[in-house]
């Protein structure tokens, strides 16, 4: 039986990415799927690339660090034009359930489902919840988890713990030399993959700048994904120091790069570590520094405690030292395939599917 979902997931990639790939699945089950999305650049980019789905943009909120902020009033207005809109689309759409990812894009629809007694669940991917649902956790059914240790933050609710949503686009891992082929690199050679996320690391750029100089693993090539600021500057550097590299703002298709990478270094954002994981792929993470609660630092905690990767703090980095070490875990194959297989058994398998198993079920309760 065909069923409506709404799944709110505007806002960053961390919200947008695991909420297409939720709504992948749930289209592939033959289901019709609303996204509500923020106004941002990254949402209508990201979108392009799924024609399939309707999608409605809701007013950018962005809850200010203050209550005493002047920047309040205008939160506080543009969350009443949010919740205003979402209970007209929620009337005219009936959705049979409706999933919010994150962010105060979604708040308003789970708060307008809730008073029209329509199941609603959130999904937190981080470690550290973030204030949106924290908020919106109390008028949901479930609070879905991509982290175990995130539990005792939502003390009041029913958690369930699926696993980080993967977008279906990203697949599974390709051959490496065909692979290679978009990147113009050689396939026998170790690779470094660095990326700072959907919108680029400028903290991580700068550590790489410093690094280039010290390079010593033989045949080191870099494929670094810089975002929109630094691209020609990271080319220019790896060509100063004859290091061969595939420079862009961004790569869309990322299976692609994670299929040729022997490391990785990364921000620790719950959708980053996701797709590290699905991949089984060893990382260096620099979490971002001034993430809320920095739980991009916890996230990273999981990770480094489970053997799958190497936490370094963006402020203690000294650049000789942390070129060592990325020389040397690239000469040290059998320490990057246990990293690489405690990273697989991270995210459990299918989370996207999980996530659709639990929408799929609650709007059957509710005799939809």
């Amino acid at each position: 039986m065909t069923r409506r979902f709404i799944i709110a997931c505007g806002g960053t990639g961390g919200h947008l990415f695991p909420g297409l790939a939720v709504a992948e699945v749930l289209h592939q089950r033959g289901h019709e799927i609303l996204l509500l999305v923020s106004e941002k650049e990254i949402d209508a980019t990201a979108l392009k690339a799924h024609p399939q789905f309707q999608a409605e943009k809701l007013p950018s909120v962005g809850m200010p660090s203050s209550i005493l902020s002047p920047a309040l009033v205008g939160f506080l207005r543009r969350c009443g034009s949010s919740y205003s809109q979402c209970r007209a689309i929620i009337k005219k759409w009936q959705p049979h359930a409706v999933l919010g990812m994150g962010g105060f894009t979604s708040t308003a629809p789970i708060i307008a489902a809730r008073f029209k007694g329509i199941p609603c669940f959130v999904h937190e991917s981080n470690a550290i919840p973030g204030r949106a649902n924290k908020l919106a956790a109390r008028f949901t059914d479930n609070v879905l988890l991509g982290f175990d240790e995130c539990r005792p933050f939502f003390p009041g609710s029913k958690c369930l713990v699926t696993g980080t949503p993967v977008r279906a686009n990203l697949g599974s891992r390709l051959d490496r030399v065909l692979a290679m082929r978009g990147f113009g690199l050689d396939p026998a050679k170790p690779v470094l993959l660095v990326t700072g996320g959907s919108q680029g690391a400028g903290g991580i750029n700068q550590i790489l700048f410093r690094c280039a100089p010290f390079f010593a693993s033989p045949g080191l090539q870099i494929i670094h994904l810089t975002g929109k600021n630094d691209d020609r500057l990271a080319a220019a550097n790896y060509q100063r120091e004859g290091i061969p590299h595939f420079v862009a703002p961004f790569h869309h298709r990322m299976e692609e790069a994670y299929s040729v990478a022997d490391l990785v270094v990364s921000r620790a954002g719950a959708s980053s570590l996701g797709e590290l994981a699905s991949f089984g792929l060893a990382s260096i993470l620099i979490p971002y520094p001034y993430a809320t609660d920095d739980h991009q630092r916890v996230n990273a905690r999981i990770f480094s405690a489970a053997g799958a990767a190497i936490l370094c703090p963006e402020k203690e980095v000294v650049p000789e030292v942390f070129a060592a070490m990325v020389s040397n875990l690239l000469g040290d194959g059998t320490r990057r395939s246990e990293m690489a297989r405690r990273a697989l058994a991270l995210n459990p398998a299918d989370a996207a599917g999980k996530v659709a198993d639990i929408l799929e079920n609650a709007s059957r309760k509710e005799g939809a």
